[in-house]
């Protein structure tokens, strides 16, 4: 049960070999025998997930099925759903329970999910590692003394540890992706405004977009298509028509033309990624790809622009968070302003704090000229270098993260070497462009390394069927974690 991919849990569903109860049980069961040495999950709601479960029952017995009817999938607990805890990984919000469900939570509940739980991440998104969040870090299920990535590692390692068929995801500027490789599942950050951003707890507003998180390409393609959806609550939602992600998986790639951006292929890469990244790019001129040589010239400024333009949008986007309207609220104040800074202290991790400052810095009188609007100038720039590259070429290949999964705390103490984890992640978050990770092999110490594939603008089913080729010719989504 569960090694079966989303097709064959629906199918099993549709044949009756066990029901959704069933099914969402024994997940639950997993889920929370696992919990307690991976820390995935933040909330479990046992009650409210088998009365979903009851409820796609009557709708498979009555014929009413569709690709996900009675398939438990996690959320990461940045999405509100209504009547759970919804707490962004932090203590500002480990009481709040959201009154209303975000367009992607409607989606899957539409598509007749259950919903299994809400997991772990960085504190508000913040981070790389899945270390900031108040509940604890998550630990990766390849080896339990190293990170899962992050922001979305409680997703990553649930998927990895089969405590849940799914997840969704939230990516900023890397947070599927990273979390994705260092975990060895595949994960897919779309086209920015292809999936409501209504629900979300806001980070960074012109960079954050939702996304799956799965085993395979194939189940990513089902997932996606529930996601994606015009949602007029969200201004910056895209109309555009429905897409088959499916539809076309099994199409030949022969004759495709992959770039290899020069800039991702450096010394800064550990031999054991490079290794497996060129392995991979032989399997895909096995399977009849062109790969060109492309440049992306100033994506080597793109941590920094990403680390001005991020938190700016945060120190705007968290000023909510003030203690009067719900959330936190600190004991003892004399005065409006201590309850204001009284509860921001206790509320916020040192991470987010971090992020407040920069950001209120670089948009404050004298400086939003030196550094926000440079960063945007920037952004500009890599936008183009990737027009100026996919006029070369269909995809863009390169490794998805410079080594594998580090040790818990090992880069807690230098901000900017975490930083440096989402290098090859950021440039498709400035330019808005589609991109994922899969899995393409192990290093020496049996960690997973993940390919990264970015696409041109709205070009997920070209993406999803070279990945899926891929993994048709490899078993590295396969593999499993061995759960130390």
């Amino acid at each position: 049960m569960f090694d079966k991919s989303l097709k064959e849990l629906a199918s099993s569903l549709a044949s009756k070999d066990f029901s959704s109860v069933e099914l969402t049980q024994a997940y639950l069961d997993r889920a929370k025998e696992l919990n307690t040495s991976i820390n995935a999950f933040v909330t479990i709601d046992e009650e409210q997930s088998l009365a979903q479960a009851r409820s796609a029952d009557q709708k498979i017995a009555q014929g009413n099925i569709q690709a996900l009817t009675g398939i438990p999938i996690a959320h990461k607990d940045i999405w509100c759903a209504k009547g759970w805890m919804t707490t962004c990984g932090s203590k500002m919000l480990q009481n709040f329970k959201a009154p209303y469900n975000a367009h992607i939570i409607d989606r899957f509940n539409t598509a007749g999910s259950i919903i299994q739980g809400k997991t772990n991440m960085d504190e508000f998104a913040m981070g790389s590692s899945n270390e900031t969040s108040f509940f604890g870090h998550v630990k990766n299920p390849w080896d339990s003394s190293r990170v899962p990535g992050g922001s979305s590692g409680g997703s990553a390692a649930a998927v990895a540890a089969r405590m849940t068929p799914a997840a969704t995801g939230t990516d900023t500027g890397g947070s599927i992706r990273q979390p994705a490789a260092l975990c060895g599942i595949s994960g897919l950050k779309p086209t920015y405004g292809l999936v409501s951003r209504y629900g979300m707890i806001a980070f960074a507003s012109s960079l954050d977009q939702g996304g799956p998180m799965a085993r395979s390409a194939e189940d990513l393609a089902i997932l996606t298509e529930v996601m994606v959806d015009y949602d007029m609550r969200d201004s910056t939602s895209l109309k555009r028509d429905p897409v088959n992600y499916s539809a076309n998986l099994e199409t030949s790639i022969a004759g495709i033309k992959i770039g290899l951006p020069k800039e991702y292929f450096s010394d800064e890469v550990s031999p054991d990624v490079q290794k497996a990244v060129a392995s991979a790019i032989g399997e895909y001129k096995k399977l009849g790809a062109e790969i060109v040589d492309v440049s992306l010239p100033t994506s080597p400024l793109s941590v920094a622009a990403y680390y001005v333009i991020a938190p700016a949008e945060a120190s705007s986007n968290l000023s909510r968070f003030d203690g009067v309207r719900y959330g936190h609220r600190a004991k003892e104040y004399k005065d409006l302003n201590e309850m204001y800074a009284k509860t921001r202290a206790e509320g916020f991790g040192a991470e987010v704090k971090r992020r407040i400052l920069i950001g209120t810095y670089v948009l404050s009188h004298g400086y939003y000229d030196a550094y926000y609007i440079k960063a945007q100038k920037i952004r500009r720039l890599i936008s183009q270098d990737f027009a100026q590259a996919f006029e070369k070429c269909d995809l863009i290949l390169s490794p998805t993260a410079p080594g594998t999964a580090f040790g818990i705390g090992e880069k807690a103490s230098d901000p900017v070497q975490m930083y440096l984890s989402d290098i090859f992640t950021i440039a498709a978050n400035l330019a808005g462009l589609p991109a994922m990770s899969i899995p393409c092999g192990l290093d020496d110490a049996n960690l997973p390394i993940g390919l990264q594939l970015i696409g041109n603008y709205f070009d997920e089913a070209r993406m999803l069927n070279a990945a899926h080729m891929y993994q048709k010719a490899t078993d590295w989504h396969l593999k499993q974690a061995p759960l130390k």
